[in-house]
């Protein structure tokens, strides 16, 4: 059994063109079935665990990892299964869903801005300010609805948001926030399979919403307005990782391997006491014994 997923291989490479035709989303590296993949997968929870505690008692850097896909994809699920054994004062999860009337008087990162973590703790946008060169690229109407003056909208206004994106990931980065962003690459067949299966189940019908089906048939267009935003915006300080999802199993590993590879970059450790505090709490200890 492979001990661990080399996570590398799904990162995106900075300034390369890139196609998703390139990556498997049915992709399961070693493993053959998801049994082993279970068992590893929650040592390495234990692991994000302990980890996630350091990060809160040195209370230096903050991590934020951002989740993008397709409906379907299983973002909800990977969230939950990888990030349930973190401790929950050191971990705060955020979903956006479609722009409010007021967030769209705002700029187009304004409502993502307003969650990010403390020092000390993980964040986790479920969908973020990349809906902003997703969704409008393929559905003009969205972007007329943020009405913005009319010179803004120019020719390049992907291109302005994709420098104004890296220029804030740089500054976040250069301020102690640690930036993983995840792509769940889950493939076409896979994702009619799954909103079937929400239809034949009566507790899970309620997920699926008819503009699903509506939005497949722009499966081209989502996939190539993807691949220009991933291709932009994969830095070496806040890469994208393509991170196939066919199976739900291997993306749960593979999305654990990631926020430990992260976490394990900034050299977490317990903090050491000053002379003062180690000398407070030895009299506090006294006291106790005392009574």
């Amino acid at each position: 059994m492979a001990k661990r997923i080399d996570v590398r291989r799904f990162r995106v490479a900075p300034g390369r063109r890139l196609s998703l035709d390139r990556y498997d989303p049915s992709c399961t590296g070693s493993f053959d079935s998801d049994k082993n993949a279970r068992r590893l997968l929650n040592k390495r929870v234990r692991r994000l665990y302990d980890l996630t505690q350091l990060l809160s008692a040195q209370n230096h850097w903050s991590v934020l990892f951002i989740f993008q896909a397709m409906d379907g994809a299983g973002k909800d699920s990977a969230i939950k299964h990888v990030m349930r054994g973190l401790d929950p004062k050191a971990t705060q999860v955020f979903s956006f869903k479609s722009p409010s009337t007021e967030e769209l008087k705002h700029d187009f990162m304004w409502r993502c801005m307003k969650s990010l973590p403390e020092r000390g703790r993980i964040g986790i946008f479920n969908r973020s300010y990349y809906e902003e060169v997703l969704a409008p690229r393929v559905h003009p109407e969205l972007l007329e609805r943020q009405q913005l003056p009319k010179r803004c909208v120019s020719e390049h206004i992907w291109q302005d948001r994709f420098d104004d994106i890296r220029a804030i990931e740089r500054y976040l980065t250069r301020n102690g926030t640690v930036i993983r962003k995840i792509f769940l690459n889950v493939s076409r067949a896979e994702q009619r399979r799954r909103f079937l299966e929400r239809l034949d189940d009566p507790a899970k019908k309620w997920k699926f919403s008819v503009n699903d089906v509506n939005e497949r048939l722009r499966w081209k267009e989502y996939m190539a307005a993807y691949e220009k935003a991933l291709c932009a915006t994969s830095v070496p300080d806040a890469p994208w990782y393509i991170v196939p999802a066919d199976h739900k199993w291997f993306t749960r590993l593979a999305v654990a391997e990631i926020a430990i590879e992260a976490l394990e970059s900034l050299d977490l450790h317990v903090p050491a006491l000053s002379r003062a505090d180690d000398r407070a709490l030895r009299h506090a200890k006294r006291r106790l014994r005392a009574r």
